[in-house]
């Protein structure tokens, strides 16, 4: 009978398989349970020096151990100690602190933060760290272990992971010129077209022809083309689209 209750405990302040099998880290927050010694639970977080404080018993130190291990290290604490003959432990993780990611460059709020305050989406990160600033990019690389991934930041598939870091670059911008209501640089977006750039621009003056167009767009080695355009052909990054006057 009192095998079972002790399983009973385990199970009531375990936690999903994969946070079980994962290490403690400085930051996580975890529950202790005493079987049959309600004075005995503690709810801490896990300290710079990787430890958390026991009553009777002082500092255990568990970073770096699996909930498992942990609950072994302290019930070993308690028989060391003559505190109790034979202590059952459980420990869950009931925040997960030491995961943590960073959040570089264009971000609102660049900073590392907390996978378990976040879940574990790009999106969700990006939130976190106030968005994006206006000339920041939605497709982030994320770096991890020195293998860069390029990652829309609506994507759900892609999972962080403990230490990667995302990088919020500047968005890839056209520039337009000539007889153009507002002439400067505008932000890509995906699959742009000539039409929408101009439109992004305030539109042709009542001067200028979408039949008087170029375009010029660096090649390989760094070789600027110039070309006629039309209002359909799609616009790349760093693009330069001039509209001229209209013949009369």
């Amino acid at each position: 009978m009192k095998r079972v209750l002790v399983a009973l405990a385990v199970l009531l302040f375990s936690v999903p398989a994969m946070a079980q099998s994962e290490k403690l880290g400085v930051g996580d927050a975890v529950r202790v349970v005493v079987f049959q010694q309600p004075d005995l639970t503690t709810e801490a977080r896990i300290n710079d020096a990787g430890s958390i404080v026991m009553p009777l018993v002082g500092e255990v130190k568990i970073a770096g151990q699996s909930p498992g291990q942990a609950a072994t290290r302290i019930a070993t604490a308690y028989k060391e100690g003559k505190f109790l003959k034979n202590p059952q432990v459980s420990i869950a993780r009931t925040t997960l602190r030491s995961q943590q990611v960073s959040v570089l460059a264009l971000a609102a709020k660049p900073s590392r933060y907390a996978l378990d305050d976040t879940s574990f989406n790009v999106s969700d990160v990006i939130a976190a760290a106030g968005g994006i600033q206006p000339a920041g990019s939605e497709t982030v690389t994320v770096l991890r272990k020195g293998k860069p991934t390029r990652v829309n930041i609506l994507e759900k598939a892609f999972a962080l992971q403990n230490g990667d870091t995302i990088n919020v670059e500047r968005a890839p911008v056209f520039y337009i010129y000539g007889e153009v209501a507002r002439s400067g640089a505008y932000r890509l977006e995906e699959k742009m077209t000539v039409m929408q750039a101009i439109a992004a621009g305030g539109g042709i003056t009542p001067r200028g022809s979408d039949r008087r167009m170029k375009l010029r767009r660096t090649g390989e080695g760094g070789k600027v083309i110039e070309r006629d355009v039309s209002l359909h052909d799609v616009v790349k990054a760093d693009d330069v689209i001039y509209v001229k006057e209209a013949l009369f």
